[in-house]
C-alpha cells in the first residue's frame, strides 16, 4: 500500500544521500523531433523514508531514504496541420478552381517532465562472523521504468558496521528492494520479498 506523502526534502534526506556514493541506474529518454530552445525548471517533489526490511533469518536490515526530484523542459517542434485550400489551373485559356486538402506545418512547443531519483540505504550485517555461505548482508533494488524497462542494483555488507549506499537514475514509476544473505559474490539464501520503495503518483 502505497503510504508516502509528499514533503519538502528534509535534512535527513539530504544527510543519507550525500554520505553515500552515488551510481547511476540507467533510463531512456524520448526527444521530439526537433528541440530548438529549452527552458528547465527543478522543485523538490517527494522524500520519504522506506523500511526497514529484513532478510529471511532477520540477521540482514535494510532501510533508508528516497528523494526526487521533477525537472521540467519546454520542447520545440514542427507541428503538422491541414487545410481546404481553393486550387485553381488554366486549361485552354479557362481558369478551374476545386477545393482540397494541403498540409502545412509550424513551429509548437509542449512541457516534457523528468524525474530525477536517488535512493540512499543503510544495510546493517546482524551475523557477520556466520558459515562462509551466509556472512554479507545483501539488498537488491528493482527499478521499473515509465516506459516498462528493469533494472537491478546490488550492494553488500560483510563487516559488522552498517554500510551506506546509494545510486540515481531518471523516470521511475516503481522502487522496490529485496533483502538476503550471502557471500562475498552474491545473495543465496534467506531472501525477503520485494518490498517497497517508491512509486510515482
Amino acid at each position: 500500500m502505497r503510504f508516502a506523502s509528499r514533503i519538502l526534502l528534509g535534512a535527513g534526506v539530504a544527510a543519507l544521500l550525500t554520505t553515500a556514493a552515488p551510481a547511476m541506474a540507467s533510463a531512456e529518454t524520448v526527444t521530439p523531433v526537433q528541440t530548438v530552445a529549452t527552458t528547465t525548471s527543478a522543485a523538490p517533489y517527494f522524500a520519504d523514508s522506506w523500511g526497514p526490511y529484513y532478510s529471511g533469518d532477520k540477521k540482514a536490515e535494510a532501510e533508508g531514504k528516497v528523494a526526487v526530484e521533477k525537472k521540467s523542459e519546454r520542447h520545440w517542434y514542427w507541428k503538422k496541420y491541414s487545410k481546404i485550400v481553393k486550387k485553381c489551373t488554366w486549361y485552354k485559356g479557362e481558369k478551374k478552381c476545386k477545393w482540397v486538402k494541403q498540409w502545412f506545418k509550424k513551429r509548437a512547443w509542449k512541457w516534457e517532465h523528468e524525474y530525477h531519483y536517488t535512493v540512499g540505504s543503510k544495510l546493517t550485517n546482524h551475523k557477520w562472523w556466520s558459515k562462509p555461505k551466509h556472512f554479507c548482508a545483501w539488498e537488491t533494488f528493482k527499478v521499473v521504468g515509465f516506459d516498462g524497462s528493469t533494472t537491478f542494483k546490488s550492494f553488500k555488507n560483510c563487516s559488522k558496521k552498517p554500510g551506506f549506499y546509494s545510486f540515481s537514475g531518471t523516470n521511475a514509476e516503481h522502487i522496490y528492494v529485496k533483502v538476503s544473505r550471502g557471500n562475498h559474490g552474491h545473495p543465496n539464501g534467506y531472501q525477503s520479498g520485494w518490498e517497497h520503495v517508491y512509486s510515482h503518483a
